[in-house]
């Protein structure tokens, strides 16, 4: 956690008077580290209560872990990496010390290359990266659909991609819910089949947040 001492901090006083120093040391505040999660519809809580979403669950859990942390909801519904690329300027604002990059999904419902979305991402860690901001990258994976190779080449980007600029990396955003029967999905996903419903963004947070943990302990 990053730490600054109070204007008033270790000023001299009445040296000359008494012949030694004596210095006023400041308290050490603790200042919250703020890390943008920067997504699609999961991150933003799409069909969900605003409590319920990905952000403010999230922000509970880590709370609960005595974390001192906190986040902004950088999702949009519908986004791609793309869309994430045009906007991570300005969701770096001078305050952010630490990026979530929770992107692909959309990217994959539309058939992208698996290319561009790689280049995307990439811009998108090289822009924080320039700002000295700390990275994690969340995996996101793609249905046998468009074939082995497609899934291999989009699976497979996420881990590489933080291999090469040595960002931290969640290997798989539903990785709460893969241990769920697929009976028993329909009580952890919207009507959609898409979108977690609030139950399903906690199994989701329990497996995520430890990693969120290791995001704010790399912030200096």
């Amino acid at each position: 956690m990053k730490v600054f001492a109070e204007l008033y901090g270790c000023v001299r006083t009445g040296g000359k008077a008494l012949g030694l120093g004596l210095f006023l040391c400041g308290t050490a505040i603790a200042e919250p580290v703020v890390v943008a999660a920067l997504g699609d519809s999961l991150t933003h809580g799409y069909g969900l209560a605003l409590e319920d979403g990905f952000v403010p669950q999230l922000q509970g859990w880590l709370n609960a872990q005595g974390a001192e942390v906190r986040l902004i909801n950088a999702g949009v519904s519908g986004d791609t990496t793309q869309g994430g690329l045009a906007r991570v300027d300005w969701t770096l604002t001078p305050d952010v010390e630490a990026l979530i990059v929770a992107l692909g999904g959309n990217d994959v419902l539309r058939a992208f290359d698996p290319a561009l979305s790689r280049s995307n991402l990439a811009g998108i860690i090289e822009a924080a990266q320039a700002k000295g901001v700390e990275v994690m990258l969340v995996g996101m994976t793609a249905p046998l659909n468009y074939g082995a190779e497609y899934k291999a080449a989009f699976d497979g980007m996420y881990p590489d991609l933080a291999n090469e600029y040595e960002t931290l990396l969640a290997p798989d955003f539903f990785a709460g819910l893969r241990d769920v029967a697929p009976d028993d999905l329909p009580g952890v996903m919207q009507g959609d089949g898409l979108h977690p419903n609030s139950d399903g963004v906690t199994r989701i947070v329990d497996a995520l947040g430890p990693h969120v943990l290791r995001l704010i302990a790399a912030v200096e």
